[in-house]
């Protein structure tokens, strides 16, 4: 879709700032400040593996641009989304909140009886159902909503399930929710990235001349399908992939890197890297199928570190010095070290940490997370969509099935040190481990239904 037709403004893109100031109106100027709060830059991935990086040893997927940042970074090889689907994972980012607490389980709302996923999107009864189901957007503790009064201008683009980027406290965006007009996980917004980044070029320019700090959501629908990549990226693959279908994978997570780079270039061209808090990671995994198009059983949707991990990079010029953790952490703990970085206290719902602070990255005994049905079981009650419950606690990973959505799940327990790929259930093995484990799932979330 041309970018002409989204409506992050007016419906369309001025062809200067100054225009585009005279038609969106500022805000007033932030304050003067000795020390400015820095502007924020949020890159998401989407649908791709932890392992599919150079800096994280893919040994044919070429990412120099995301390598490139890595080693400015501070480098978290160990990242856990708190979902392993869409829509719950990045309103977990957004508000630093588990699911079950912004209650946004999953992608959408119940089908009515006996009605297809696809005719779904046209049912009243369905779209009045999403409409209420999005209203969690409107009152968890969002980034853009708590970065405002300190001046933040915010900017939605890509990947949204919130309905409107208004939903979502932004300030400006591309998303416009309308489901008349197509509006579910992005519509107008999935430009971004496979059609370039000039509408972040555009917003960036109205952030300086209002001479206000910016926070800048950059979640294009990337490397996810469809996987279109361009000739010149796939041809390098075809002959080093196993299958067609994976090397269109391949290509596309260096596509989405190239884009990537653009967005990290535009920040060195307006000379605004030294003073722009950048952060990485992926709204959840994927792994290929080579014979189909769609994700192998232990990625996308699953409990296994194939659909949950992702590397979480933090660079910030001056502040965090370049290095390597390997400690467990949350995609929770992005917005805390957000709000930390712009001198502003987390709410008191947030339970992650500031990604900044060493000693409570250390301190913290475990990360945890969820997974639930694709299509919510009742919007208003998480416990009745779980699917699995988990969590990391140094080198092992505990996996607890929910009996009402898989009646035939098994209590798993991995080394995920030592076999990364989750193949030896140590379970029966290491019953102490699992009673210990298990203890801190509960105190974590006992999942009984309200």
């Amino acid at each position: 879709m041309p970018f002409k037709r989204t409506s992050w403004i007016g419906g369309f893109y001025p062809s200067s700032v100054a225009l585009l100031i005279a038609l969106a109106g500022l805000p007033a100027p932030a304050l003067a400040d000795d020390k400015p709060p820095p502007n924020v830059v949020l890159i998401i991935a989407d649908d791709m593996a932890w392992t599919d990086y150079g800096f994280m040893g893919h040994p044919q997927i070429r990412t120099p641009r995301l390598d490139r940042l890595a080693s400015q970074s501070l480098t978290f090889r160990r990242g856990y989304v708190t979902s392993s689907l869409c829509s719950p994972s990045l309103a977990s980012i957004l508000s630093g909140q588990y699911p079950h607490q912004h209650k946004v389980t999953s992608n959408d709302p119940p089908l009515p009886p006996g009605v297809t996923e696809a005719a779904a999107r046209r049912d009243p009864r369905f779209l009045a159902a999403r409409q209420e189901m999005i209203k969690a957007f409107d009152e968890m503790p969002a980034l853009p909503r708590l970065l405002a009064p300190k001046g933040y201008l915010s900017f939605q683009t890509g990947k949204w399930w919130g309905g409107s980027y208004k939903r979502g406290g932004f300030t400006r965006g591309m998303t416009h929710g309308d489901p008349a007009r197509g509006g579910r996980h992005g519509d107008a917004g999935l430009a971004i990235g496979r059609q370039g980044i000039k509408p972040i070029g555009l917003f960036i320019d109205l952030a300086r001349v209002s001479k206000a700090p910016f926070f800048v959501w950059y979640a294009p629908m990337m490397p996810h399908q469809p996987h279109n990549p361009p000739e010149r990226l796939l041809a390098h693959y075809r002959d080093k992939a196993p299958t067609e279908r994976a090397a269109k994978y391949w290509a596309m997570c260096e596509w989405f890197d190239e884009t990537c780079g653009e967005l990290l270039d535009l920040l060195d061209a307006k000379q605004l890297s030294d003073n722009t808090l950048v952060i990485f990671l992926a709204d959840n995994g994927w792994i290929q199928d080579p014979q189909a198009d769609r994700y192998a059983p232990r990625s996308k949707q699953s409990p296994y570190d194939g659909g949950l991990r992702t590397p979480i990079l933090v660079r910030w010029p001056g502040k965090v010095a370049p290095r390597v953790c390997d400690t467990p952490v949350s995609a929770i703990d992005v917005a805390p070290t957000v709000l930390r970085a712009a001198g502003i206290d987390p709410t008191a719902g947030m339970e992650g940490v500031n990604l900044l602070d060493d000693k409570a990255v250390a301190a913290r005994p475990a990360v945890f997370g969820e997974v639930f049905t694709h299509n919510a079981v009742n919007i208003h009650d998480p416990a009745s969509s779980l699917r699995y419950r988990w969590t990391v606690a140094g080198d092992w990973k505990l996996i607890v099935p929910d009996r009402r959505n898989v009646p035939d799940g098994v209590v798993e327990l991995f080394d995920v040190a030592h076999d990364p790929g989750e193949t030896r259930d140590l379970a029966a093995e290491q019953r102490a481990k699992v009673v210990d484990l298990l203890a801190k799932l509960d105190a974590f979330w006992p999942a009984t239904r309200r």
